[in-house]
Protein backbone atom coordinates (compact mmCIF):
# COMPACT_ATOMS: atom_id res chain seq x y z
CA UNK A 1 0.00 0.00 0.00
CA UNK A 2 1.54 3.26 -0.75
CA UNK A 3 1.56 6.20 1.05
CA UNK A 4 1.10 10.10 -0.46
CA UNK A 5 1.36 13.14 1.50
CA UNK A 6 -0.80 15.64 0.64
CA UNK A 7 -1.47 19.75 1.54
CA UNK A 8 -5.13 20.07 2.45
CA UNK A 9 -6.71 23.67 2.11
CA UNK A 10 -8.24 24.06 5.40
CA UNK A 11 -8.42 27.96 5.99
CA UNK A 12 -9.41 30.66 3.26
CA UNK A 13 -5.94 33.03 2.68
CA UNK A 14 -6.93 36.62 4.48
CA UNK A 15 -3.29 38.82 2.87
CA UNK A 16 -0.22 36.46 2.90
CA UNK A 17 -1.05 33.02 3.32
CA UNK A 18 -0.13 31.56 6.67
CA UNK A 19 1.17 28.35 7.40
CA UNK A 20 -1.71 27.29 8.89
CA UNK A 21 -4.03 27.46 6.07
CA UNK A 22 -2.72 24.72 4.64
CA UNK A 23 -2.52 20.99 6.43
CA UNK A 24 0.29 18.43 6.11
CA UNK A 25 -1.74 15.08 5.72
CA UNK A 26 -0.90 11.77 5.08
CA UNK A 27 -3.40 9.43 3.27
CA UNK A 28 -3.20 5.45 1.95
CA UNK A 29 -3.69 5.11 -1.57
CA UNK A 30 -5.96 2.16 -2.92
CA UNK A 31 -4.58 0.00 -5.65
CA UNK A 32 -4.71 0.40 -9.34
CA UNK A 33 -8.10 -0.17 -11.21
CA UNK A 34 -7.98 -0.77 -14.86
CA UNK A 35 -6.94 2.46 -16.80
CA UNK A 36 -4.91 4.13 -13.96
CA UNK A 37 -1.39 4.81 -13.25
CA UNK A 38 0.17 5.32 -10.14
CA UNK A 39 2.88 8.43 -10.02
CA UNK A 40 5.39 10.08 -7.58
CA UNK A 41 5.62 13.45 -7.72
CA UNK A 42 9.58 14.60 -8.56
CA UNK A 43 9.52 18.65 -9.00
CA UNK A 44 5.96 20.88 -7.97
CA UNK A 45 5.20 23.70 -8.73
CA UNK A 46 4.37 27.22 -7.01
CA UNK A 47 2.85 30.03 -8.87
CA UNK A 48 1.30 33.51 -8.27
CA UNK A 49 -1.86 32.37 -9.88
CA UNK A 50 -2.65 29.59 -6.86
CA UNK A 51 -3.18 32.98 -4.37
CA UNK A 52 -4.73 34.46 -6.94
CA UNK A 53 -7.57 31.58 -7.40
CA UNK A 54 -7.93 30.36 -3.87
CA UNK A 55 -11.06 32.21 -2.67
CA UNK A 56 -12.68 29.52 -5.50
CA UNK A 57 -11.37 26.92 -4.13
CA UNK A 58 -13.03 24.29 -1.60
CA UNK A 59 -11.64 24.48 1.31
CA UNK A 60 -10.73 20.41 2.62
CA UNK A 61 -9.65 19.31 -0.44
CA UNK A 62 -6.01 18.93 -2.17
CA UNK A 63 -4.25 22.74 -3.02
CA UNK A 64 -3.86 23.36 -6.55
CA UNK A 65 -0.23 23.06 -8.66
CA UNK A 66 1.20 21.29 -11.17
CA UNK A 67 4.15 18.45 -11.07
CA UNK A 68 6.61 16.73 -13.03
CA UNK A 69 5.94 13.04 -11.92
CA UNK A 70 7.03 9.62 -12.70
CA UNK A 71 5.02 6.88 -13.95
CA UNK A 72 5.64 3.98 -11.10
CA UNK A 73 2.69 1.76 -12.38
CA UNK A 74 0.56 1.44 -14.63
CA UNK A 75 -2.63 -0.31 -15.33
CA UNK A 76 -2.89 2.18 -18.60
CA UNK A 77 -1.16 2.17 -21.81
CA UNK A 78 -0.82 5.67 -22.66
CA UNK A 79 0.88 6.14 -19.48
CA UNK A 80 3.72 3.80 -19.29
CA UNK A 81 5.90 2.95 -16.27
CA UNK A 82 9.25 4.96 -16.02
CA UNK A 83 7.39 7.89 -17.96
CA UNK A 84 7.60 11.60 -16.96
CA UNK A 85 4.65 13.58 -16.92
CA UNK A 86 3.21 16.64 -16.23
CA UNK A 87 0.50 16.24 -13.78
CA UNK A 88 -2.59 18.74 -12.37
CA UNK A 89 -2.68 16.84 -9.05
CA UNK A 90 -2.34 19.63 -6.64
CA UNK A 91 0.33 19.34 -4.02
CA UNK A 92 0.96 15.86 -3.48
CA UNK A 93 3.66 13.51 -3.58
CA UNK A 94 1.86 9.95 -4.96
CA UNK A 95 -1.16 10.25 -7.27
CA UNK A 96 -3.29 7.96 -8.67
CA UNK A 97 -5.20 8.64 -11.73
CA UNK A 98 -7.11 7.55 -15.07
CA UNK A 99 -5.60 10.43 -16.93
CA UNK A 100 -8.94 11.88 -18.31
CA UNK A 101 -9.37 15.30 -18.66
CA UNK A 102 -10.49 18.10 -16.54
CA UNK A 103 -14.03 19.23 -16.51
CA UNK A 104 -12.48 22.47 -17.99
CA UNK A 105 -11.12 20.67 -21.04
CA UNK A 106 -7.62 21.01 -19.74
CA UNK A 107 -5.77 17.46 -19.77
CA UNK A 108 -4.92 16.32 -16.09
CA UNK A 109 -1.67 15.08 -17.41
CA UNK A 110 0.32 14.78 -20.24
CA UNK A 111 3.65 12.91 -21.14
CA UNK A 112 6.76 14.82 -20.87
CA UNK A 113 8.27 15.24 -24.99
CA UNK A 114 11.66 14.94 -25.53
CA UNK A 115 13.78 17.30 -23.62
CA UNK A 116 16.77 17.17 -25.55
CA UNK A 117 19.54 16.40 -22.83
CA UNK A 118 17.13 19.74 -20.65
CA UNK A 119 16.67 19.47 -17.20
CA UNK A 120 13.27 17.37 -16.47
CA UNK A 121 11.92 20.73 -14.00
CA UNK A 122 11.54 22.68 -17.10
CA UNK A 123 7.88 21.14 -18.10
CA UNK A 124 7.02 23.27 -15.03
CA UNK A 125 8.74 26.22 -16.27
CA UNK A 126 10.10 27.65 -19.71
CA UNK A 127 8.68 24.58 -21.64
CA UNK A 128 5.31 24.66 -19.82
CA UNK A 129 3.11 26.27 -18.62
CA UNK A 130 4.63 29.87 -18.05
CA UNK A 131 6.52 29.77 -21.15
CA UNK A 132 2.91 29.46 -22.83
CA UNK A 133 1.74 32.09 -21.04
CA UNK A 134 5.49 34.41 -22.84
CA UNK A 135 4.79 33.11 -25.80
CA UNK A 136 0.93 33.51 -26.73
CA UNK A 137 0.32 36.19 -24.14
CA UNK A 138 2.88 38.53 -25.45
CA UNK A 139 3.18 37.18 -29.23
CA UNK A 140 -0.91 37.11 -29.76
CA UNK A 141 -2.23 39.78 -27.67
CA UNK A 142 0.44 42.52 -27.95
CA UNK A 143 1.40 41.67 -31.51
CA UNK A 144 4.89 43.30 -31.32
CA UNK A 145 6.50 44.96 -34.18
CA UNK A 146 10.13 45.58 -34.41
CA UNK A 147 11.43 49.06 -33.05
CA UNK A 148 8.95 49.02 -30.15
CA UNK A 149 9.03 49.71 -27.01
CA UNK A 150 8.06 46.73 -25.03
CA UNK A 151 7.42 47.40 -20.42
CA UNK A 152 7.34 44.00 -18.86
CA UNK A 153 6.26 44.09 -14.67
CA UNK A 154 7.36 41.04 -13.05
CA UNK A 155 10.37 41.12 -15.59
CA UNK A 156 12.88 38.50 -13.26
CA UNK A 157 9.72 36.17 -12.73
CA UNK A 158 9.05 32.91 -14.77
CA UNK A 159 6.90 34.41 -17.07
CA UNK A 160 8.44 38.14 -17.34
CA UNK A 161 11.87 36.95 -17.84
CA UNK A 162 10.65 34.96 -20.63
CA UNK A 163 8.53 37.78 -22.55
CA UNK A 164 11.19 40.49 -22.33
CA UNK A 165 13.76 37.99 -24.15
CA UNK A 166 10.83 37.11 -27.16
CA UNK A 167 10.32 40.64 -27.12
CA UNK A 168 14.21 41.18 -27.77
CA UNK A 169 14.45 37.68 -30.59
CA UNK A 170 11.31 39.99 -32.12
CA UNK A 171 13.36 43.16 -32.07
CA UNK A 172 12.06 45.43 -29.95
CA UNK A 173 13.59 48.10 -26.92
CA UNK A 174 12.94 46.25 -23.59
CA UNK A 175 12.00 47.97 -20.58
CA UNK A 176 12.51 45.89 -17.50
CA UNK A 177 10.57 46.30 -13.82
CA UNK A 178 11.62 44.23 -10.74
CA UNK A 179 12.08 44.92 -7.07
CA UNK A 180 15.62 44.30 -6.75
CA UNK A 181 18.89 45.66 -8.31
CA UNK A 182 20.28 41.87 -8.23
CA UNK A 183 17.76 40.57 -10.11
CA UNK A 184 18.40 43.84 -12.20
CA UNK A 185 21.81 42.94 -13.24
CA UNK A 186 20.46 39.62 -14.44
CA UNK A 187 18.35 41.22 -16.85
CA UNK A 188 20.58 43.06 -18.23
CA UNK A 189 23.58 41.95 -18.16
CA UNK A 190 22.57 37.96 -18.96
CA UNK A 191 18.66 38.36 -20.84
CA UNK A 192 19.84 41.53 -22.87
CA UNK A 193 17.04 43.70 -21.46
CA UNK A 194 17.81 47.41 -22.28
CA UNK A 195 16.93 48.63 -19.28
CA UNK A 196 15.71 48.27 -15.51
CA UNK A 197 13.89 49.87 -13.32
CA UNK A 198 13.38 49.12 -9.57
CA UNK A 199 9.53 50.20 -8.80
CA UNK A 200 10.82 50.70 -4.86
CA UNK A 201 13.00 53.60 -5.95
CA UNK A 202 11.40 56.62 -5.07
CA UNK A 203 12.31 58.33 -8.26
CA UNK A 204 10.91 55.70 -10.45
CA UNK A 205 8.73 58.20 -11.78
CA UNK A 206 11.93 59.98 -13.38
CA UNK A 207 13.50 57.12 -14.38
CA UNK A 208 10.63 55.61 -16.14
CA UNK A 209 10.40 58.59 -18.41
CA UNK A 210 13.59 59.06 -19.27
CA UNK A 211 13.95 54.63 -20.14
CA UNK A 212 11.27 55.45 -22.19
CA UNK A 213 12.00 58.93 -23.72
CA UNK A 214 9.47 57.95 -27.01
CA UNK A 215 6.94 56.28 -24.96
CA UNK A 216 6.04 52.68 -24.39
CA UNK A 217 3.97 50.90 -27.22
CA UNK A 218 3.56 46.70 -26.01
CA UNK A 219 3.44 46.50 -21.85
CA UNK A 220 3.20 42.84 -20.45
CA UNK A 221 1.28 43.00 -17.12
CA UNK A 222 2.11 40.98 -14.13
CA UNK A 223 1.13 43.40 -11.14
CA UNK A 224 -1.27 45.69 -11.68
CA UNK A 225 -1.84 48.01 -9.33
CA UNK A 226 -0.17 51.92 -8.82
CA UNK A 227 2.90 50.73 -10.82
CA UNK A 228 0.62 48.94 -14.07
CA UNK A 229 -0.84 52.47 -13.95
CA UNK A 230 2.00 54.72 -14.21
CA UNK A 231 2.90 52.48 -17.41
CA UNK A 232 -0.08 53.35 -18.90
CA UNK A 233 -0.18 57.06 -18.63
CA UNK A 234 3.38 56.66 -20.56
CA UNK A 235 2.26 54.92 -23.10
CA UNK A 236 2.00 55.78 -27.25
CA UNK A 237 -1.42 56.38 -28.65
CA UNK A 238 -2.50 52.64 -29.77
CA UNK A 239 -0.52 51.04 -27.48
CA UNK A 240 -1.65 47.18 -26.17
CA UNK A 241 -1.26 45.81 -22.96
CA UNK A 242 -1.90 42.17 -22.19
CA UNK A 243 -2.62 41.59 -18.58
CA UNK A 244 -1.22 38.07 -16.82
CA UNK A 245 -1.75 38.84 -13.49
CA UNK A 246 -2.14 41.26 -10.19
CA UNK A 247 0.24 40.00 -7.76
CA UNK A 248 0.83 43.39 -6.33
CA UNK A 249 -2.55 42.64 -5.21
CA UNK A 250 -3.19 38.97 -4.71
CA UNK A 251 -2.77 39.56 -0.65
CA UNK A 252 -3.93 43.19 -0.24
CA UNK A 253 -7.01 41.70 2.72
CA UNK A 254 -8.82 45.26 1.69
CA UNK A 255 -11.37 45.48 -1.07
CA UNK A 256 -9.80 48.58 -2.46
CA UNK A 257 -7.72 46.95 -4.94
CA UNK A 258 -8.52 48.89 -8.14
CA UNK A 259 -6.60 51.68 -9.53
CA UNK A 260 -7.34 54.01 -11.51
CA UNK A 261 -6.67 52.87 -15.23
CA UNK A 262 -9.89 53.84 -17.75
CA UNK A 263 -8.99 57.91 -18.17
CA UNK A 264 -5.29 56.35 -19.48
CA UNK A 265 -7.20 54.01 -21.52
CA UNK A 266 -9.91 56.29 -23.13
CA UNK A 267 -7.31 59.55 -23.86
CA UNK A 268 -4.37 56.90 -25.20
CA UNK A 269 -7.32 54.83 -27.15
CA UNK A 270 -5.29 51.71 -25.98
CA UNK A 271 -5.87 48.23 -26.38
CA UNK A 272 -5.95 45.96 -23.16
CA UNK A 273 -6.71 42.37 -22.44
CA UNK A 274 -6.87 40.33 -19.90
CA UNK A 275 -5.98 36.18 -20.95
CA UNK A 276 -5.62 32.88 -19.16
CA UNK A 277 -2.91 30.75 -21.04
CA UNK A 278 -5.81 27.71 -21.66
CA UNK A 279 -7.27 29.90 -24.42
CA UNK A 280 -4.32 28.27 -26.32
CA UNK A 281 -4.79 25.02 -25.36
CA UNK A 282 -5.27 23.28 -29.09
CA UNK A 283 -1.39 24.96 -29.95
CA UNK A 284 0.22 23.95 -26.13
CA UNK A 285 3.19 21.83 -28.10
CA UNK A 286 3.82 24.74 -30.44
CA UNK A 287 4.61 26.97 -27.52
CA UNK A 288 6.93 24.29 -26.20
CA UNK A 289 8.84 23.35 -29.27
CA UNK A 290 9.51 27.05 -30.26
CA UNK A 291 10.45 28.02 -26.89
CA UNK A 292 12.64 24.44 -26.90
CA UNK A 293 14.10 25.65 -30.26
CA UNK A 294 15.45 29.24 -29.15
CA UNK A 295 17.08 27.97 -25.88
CA UNK A 296 18.98 25.18 -28.57
CA UNK A 297 19.81 28.47 -30.30
CA UNK A 298 21.08 30.19 -27.65
CA UNK A 299 18.17 32.94 -27.62
CA UNK A 300 16.11 32.08 -24.68
CA UNK A 301 17.38 31.84 -20.89
CA UNK A 302 16.02 30.93 -17.84
CA UNK A 303 16.76 30.31 -13.86
CA UNK A 304 15.02 28.61 -11.58
CA UNK A 305 14.73 28.90 -7.73
CA UNK A 306 14.53 25.61 -6.31
CA UNK A 307 13.62 24.78 -2.92
CA UNK A 308 14.48 21.18 -1.71
CA UNK A 309 11.99 18.81 0.38
CA UNK A 310 8.23 18.23 0.17
CA UNK A 311 7.65 19.87 3.93
CA UNK A 312 8.59 22.79 2.28
CA UNK A 313 6.01 23.87 -0.51
CA UNK A 314 4.36 26.65 1.82
CA UNK A 315 8.14 28.19 2.40
CA UNK A 316 8.64 28.37 -1.07
CA UNK A 317 4.90 29.34 -1.91
CA UNK A 318 5.55 32.42 0.53
CA UNK A 319 8.85 32.82 -0.85
CA UNK A 320 7.55 33.36 -4.64
CA UNK A 321 4.40 35.81 -3.30
CA UNK A 322 7.15 38.06 -2.00
CA UNK A 323 9.56 38.02 -4.98
CA UNK A 324 12.07 35.99 -3.38
CA UNK A 325 12.45 34.33 -6.51
CA UNK A 326 14.30 34.78 -9.71
CA UNK A 327 13.28 32.78 -12.57
CA UNK A 328 10.84 29.71 -12.01
CA UNK A 329 9.94 28.87 -8.54
CA UNK A 330 10.07 25.05 -8.28
CA UNK A 331 10.17 22.53 -5.22
CA UNK A 332 12.55 19.42 -5.72
CA UNK A 333 11.03 16.31 -3.67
Amino acid sequence: MVKAKKYVFEKQFVGLPKATDLKLVEEELPPLKDGEFLSEAVYLSVDPYMRAYAPRLTLGTTFIGSQVAKVTESKNPKFPVGKYIVGEFGWRTHTVSNGQPLLSGFPVAWLVPDLDGLPQSLPLGVLGMPGNTAYFGFLELCKPKAGETVAVSGAAGAVGSLVGQIAKIKGCKVIGIAGSDEKGKWLVDELKFDKFLNYKDTDFDKKLAAAAPNGIDCYFDNVGGELSTKILNKMNLFGRISVCGAISGYNDATAARASPVQPALVFKQLKMEGFIVHRWLDRWFEGIQQNKQWIKEGKLKYRETVTEGFDKMFDAFVDMLQGGNTGKAIVKV
